[in-house]
């Protein structure tokens, strides 16, 4: 009986955990640039003498879908969405990070940022001068129209990248980052799309299925422990009669 208590309850957590990433990609459905969450979980055999007919649900490191979110044109010139697979580099509290976010904003001293990181270019963090005219290409690249001048000029280029989804995972900022922890390579086949954003790639129909589907099995794991339980009451009174 005990050996099902294990699995039980173990399954219970992972339901609970799963309705926990659920709502919150439910409540991040209008985020710019929001990467749905998914949850894992694997089995694992309890360690011990005795114990290898006892298995748990071992959670695991969330990992994030990289499908494409719905492009929305804005018109602003700051504004940039990624179009297919990729990312843009930022430098985040912990070092570099990536996103899908693309509202770009100039602080007091002309530097380019997205929800308050720096935006990283080729050289580093993009840092633009007094401009009349700003224009960013499908590959990233910046140029510029000085004030009083006719001819665009070329200042800098969007630190672009890519990877596959097992490679990233989330830090607390909400950010990607690379699983072991080494900067991705900047890929020139990523495009971008100015004057658009990317929404959020959460499916609200989705989500809700899968919230039912964990309360579901939430429920049977409960039902599981009390019958576990039932039975242990029953073996006791044998044992003692």
């Amino acid at each position: 009986m005990d050996a099902l208590i294990y699995t039980a309850v173990s399954g219970a957590e992972r339901a609970l955990r799963g309705q926990q990433v659920r709502a919150n990609n439910l409540a991040n459905i209008d985020t710019g640039g929001f990467r749905a969450n998914m949850e894992l979980a694997t089995a694992q055999t309890v360690q011990g003498y005795g114990y290898d007919d006892r298995h748990m649900s071992q959670l695991q490191a969330n990992s994030v879908s990289t499908r494409q979110g719905t492009l929305k044109a804005t018109g602003r010139e700051l504004d940039v969405a990624v179009s297919g697979t990729g990312f843009l580099a930022v430098d985040g509290p912990t070092g570099e990070a990536y996103t899908r976010a693309g509202n770009m904003a100039l602080d007091e001293n002309g530097t380019l940022r997205i929800n308050g990181n720096v935006v990283l270019g080729e050289g580093g963090p993009i840092t633009l001068p007094e401009y009349s005219k700003i224009d960013i290409g499908a590959d990233g690249t910046i140029s510029i129209q000085n004030p009083g001048t006719t001819v665009m000029q070329t200042v800098d280029k969007l630190r672009l990248v890519n990877a596959e989804a097992s490679e990233l995972t989330k830090n607390e900022a909400g950010l990607l980052i690379t699983r072991d922890g080494v900067p991705l390579a900047t890929d020139p086949t990523v495009v971008i799309r100015a004057g658009h954003l990317e929404g959020s790639n959460v499916s609200a129909v989705e989500e809700m299925v899968a919230t039912m589907s964990l309360n579901r099995t939430f429920e049977i794991q409960m039902k599981l422990f009390k019958a576990s339980d039932a039975m242990a009451e029953t073996g006791n009174r044998l044992i003692s009669g």
